[in-house]
């Protein structure tokens, strides 16, 4: 009995000191994760040409050069 109490003694008084304090969960640190997305192009480079295209048919569609004075008669 002596030697079960012993046993049961010695136990207890190193069961009490692996177990203080309780499971704590291991922390990993996440790293964050870092995307390199392209940055969205605007097209500068099309955008003007065309605009400068327009605007040149603009300009040839409204010209109002009546200098030919054509006035159905021949004139002669």
């Amino acid at each position: 009995m002596t030697k079960f109490a012993t046993f049961a003694l010695a136990l207890g008084m190193t069961a009490s000191s692996a177990l203080a304090g309780g499971y704590v969960a291991p922390v990993v640190e996440v790293e964050p994760v870092v995307v390199d997305e392209q940055p969205a192009s605007s097209n500068a480079g099309l955008v003007v040409p065309a605009l400068l295209l327009l605007g040149v048919i603009a300009a040839v569609a409204s010209d109002d050069d009546d200098d030919d004075d054509d006035d159905g008669t021949d004139g002669t």
